[in-house]
């Protein structure tokens, strides 16, 4: 018989939000993420276990899916959508200490760009990773970057660009936080940039797409 974890894996890979959420068609009116994460607590399973066997396997599943070109970003979003439902059953017990948040990412559009979709999305996934988002919107100059370092000194911070003009700010960015704290860890996406141009501009790394950047956070 399916396990809640397993079934919790299977819904946040296919972006199952709740019982009210009219997908996939078929399963309309079924449990969702939200539902069986609440039943799991109810049944004595630990949030830790819930959210490091049953929610962030459904995580990786898509994400691999996306990386191979078999799912879209339509598909990311809804299933960011459905770990957080079932996070909002478990932030509690981050904020009561019981599960220990990986840690503070400031997120940020760089200058002159007003693109949010894939900083929006990035911001879901770490937020379901466990992670504390600073969210700084569009259009963040260097300075907006620097301060926010300074008010949680052991963030990372993850820029992005949609455009080829915008992404060269990257690099003043990068220049103002290593002068602030040369051990700030600096990681950049969006259309036009690439892991050489990461290199170039003396960011820590690129990443294609949120999940690689959420596994890499989790491994290190």
């Amino acid at each position: 018989m399916e396990t809640l974890l397993t079934q919790l894996t299977h819904l946040i890979s296919i972006g199952k939000i709740n019982a009210h959420s009219p997908y996939p068609p078929d399963m309309r009116g079924q449990p969702g993420a939200a539902e069986i994460t609440a039943q799991a607590l109810a049944e004595g399973f630990t949030p830790a276990d819930i959210l490091d066997k049953g929610l962030l396997p459904g995580m990786n599943i898509i994400g691999e899916k996306f990386s191979q070109g078999q799912a879209f970003i339509a598909n990311m979003l809804i299933s960011a959508q459905a770990m957080n439902a079932a996070m909002e059953h478990l932030r509690p017990f981050f904020e009561s200490g019981e599960i220990q948040s990986r840690g503070t990412i400031i997120l940020g559009t760089v200058q002159g760009d007003l693109h949010d979709i894939g900083k929006n999305l990035v911001k879901m996934i770490m937020k379901g990773d466990g992670w504390d988002v600073v969210d700084l919107g569009t259009d963040v100059h260097s300075h907006d970057f620097v301060e926010a370092v300074k008010t949680h000194p052991d963030a990372c911070v993850g820029m992005s660009a949609l455009l080829t003009t915008t992404m060269l700010n990257m690099k003043a960015v990068t220049d103002s936080l290593r002068d602030n704290d040369p051990a700030t860890k600096i990681f950049i996406g969006g259309a036009p940039v690439s892991a050489a141009f990461a290199e170039e501009i003396g960011a820590d790394g690129y990443f294609r797409d949120p999940y690689g950047l959420a596994r890499s956070l989790r491994t290190n």
